[in-house]
This record gives C-alpha cells, sequence and structure tokens, in this order.
C-alpha cells in the first residue's frame, strides 16, 4: 500500500496521537520542525527540518491543536489569549501559505482550525464567556457535548446530523474568513466546531479527533479515526487497506494537544 505523506508542523509538543491515528487511517505522517530537540529525540518514525521541506514533494499538511495564535496575528492586542513562541505560528503559517498555492488539501485541529480562519482574513474570540462547557479540565480532561451539522456538510457523511465529540479549547471563531463555510455548531452557544474551504481541499475540526480513536477511542463520543481516514483518502491514500494497524504505537497518556 503507497501511504500519502502528510507534513505535521510543530516545536514544542509530542504530536505521537497525531502520527499514530495518521498511520492507522493510511498516512505515512513526517514531523516537520525547527532545527531543534523536537526533531532529535522525538520518537516519531520520519522528522524533517523545515529548511529540507519542499511541499511539493508531500500529499498534504495536518495543523495539529497547540497553544494560542498570537493575537495580533487578526489585528488584536492579547486580552485573553495565552500565545506559544511565535516560531510556531511562524513554521505553521508558512507552510499553510504554501500548501494553498499548491491547492494540496490541509486539515486543521483545533488550533489548526483557528489558525486556517486567521490566515484566510478571519478573527477569535479570545476566550469564550462560557469556556466551562469547551475546556479541558484539570480534573476531569476534555469536556465532551454535542454538535449539530449543516445540510451537506462532509461531517454528515461520517457521524450523521448530530454527534458528540470532546472539546478542550478557550478561544473560537469570531468572524469567519472569506471562502470559508461553518460545517456544524454547538447547539448550546453556536460556537463553529468544524470549516471547509468552498473552493480549495481544506477542512477543520474544533475538536481532537485524535483522542477520540485506537487506545484513546471511548464510549462517549463518536470514533475520531474517521476524521483521519476522511483526510487520507483526500490525499490520496486508502484507509481500508491500513486498518488499524499502528506499527504496534502507543497513544500517549498525555492531553497531546
Amino acid at each position: 500500500m503507497t501511504r500519502p505523506r502528510v507534513v505535521i508542523p510543530e516545536v514544542f509538543q509530542d504530536v505521537s496521537n497525531y502520527t499514530n491515528a495518521m498511520y492507522a487511517a493510511g498516512m505515512e505522517p513526517v514531523v516537520v520542525s525547527l532545527q531543534s530537540v523536537q526533531i532529535s529525540h522525538r520518537p516519531h518514525r520520519e522528522f524533517m527540518d523545515i529548511r529540507d521541506v519542499r511541499p511539493e514533494t508531500f500529499d498534504g499538511l495536518l495543523i495539529p491543536g497547540g497553544a494560542d495564535i498570537n493575537p495580533a496575528f487578526y489585528g488584536e492586542t492579547d486580552h485573553g489569549s495565552h500565545p506559544a513562541d511565535l516560531r510556531i505560528d511562524h513554521l505553521q503559517f508558512h507552510l499553510l501559505e504554501e500548501f494553498v498555492r499548491l491547492k494540496k488539501p490541509v486539515l486543521g485541529i483545533c488550533r489548526g482550525l483557528q489558525l486556517i480562519n486567521v490566515w484566510f482574513g478571519g478573527s477569535l474570540i479570545q476566550h469564550l464567556s462560557d469556556a466551562p462547557i469547551h475546556m479541558w479540565k484539570q480534573d476531569s480532561g476534555d469536556q465532551v457535548h454535542e454538535s449539530c451539522c449543516l445540510a451537506g456538510s462532509w461531517l454528515c457523511g461520517l457521524y450523521g446530523d448530530t454527534f458528540c465529540h470532546n472539546s478542550s479549547h478557550h478561544q473560537a471563531v469570531r468572524r469567519l474568513a472569506d471562502g470559508l463555510a461553518a460545517d456544524s455548531r454547538c447547539p448550546l452557544d453556536d460556537v463553529i466546531e468544524s470549516l471547509h474551504h468552498t473552493k480549495l481541499p481544506i477542512y477543520a475540526v474544533q475538536w481532537h479527533p485524535e483522542r477520540m480513536c485506537l487506545s484513546h477511542e471511548r464510549a462517549d463520543t463518536v470514533n475520531g479515526l474517521e476524521v483521519f481516514r476522511f483526510f487520507s483518502r483526500l490525499c490520496g491514500g486508502c484507509p481500508a487497506a491500513a486498518g488499524t494497524d499502528h506499527e504496534g504505537q502507543t497513544m500517549s497518556d498525555g492531553m497531546g494537544l
């Protein structure tokens, strides 16, 4: 089976939950980072320094969750954000720009959804007034709530008109960028929970499917592996042939943003 090679850019965090799910869905994840400890010591199958990346040789880009985007990127001062080092913003914005230019598939997860919205000209709510229904908690971990799909959403084909998923964010889309369309919303407060680009193969979810599959599969949510299988097919993969094989890797017990 030929696996599509998919870039996953990160500087600080362990992304093994993502790479395990990607591999199980038939993709070949390649962790791309700066020349750093992330490349030298993380136990992923393949690493690459950003200076060696040629986007045209890859089949897709997955932008993982993580810390907040610096609000200066959408023209605001910090009033509720928890921004990370600017290096991760620049790394992910750079790769998104390249994959948009090449019109190649992109999947955003949590921060990834927000970064896609900001790159296309949208803005974010820096802290949700009702964040407790969405935000990860020290004592209970991910929250769980229902989402309602809009008619014709790509998620309807995976999970139906309504479904439950995890939630671990305190920010959300405020102004949806031109060219993007919402696919599902939280019925409790109308927060956008997924979106797609109307002309490009770009999709995103505000939740964490990598923490709803394989050894993290849970009874109170749908199986998140379906999102990765959808993206694998978009990149030219064959997830049915991959089964759930992930080379004996184990899912991280950490939050794995």
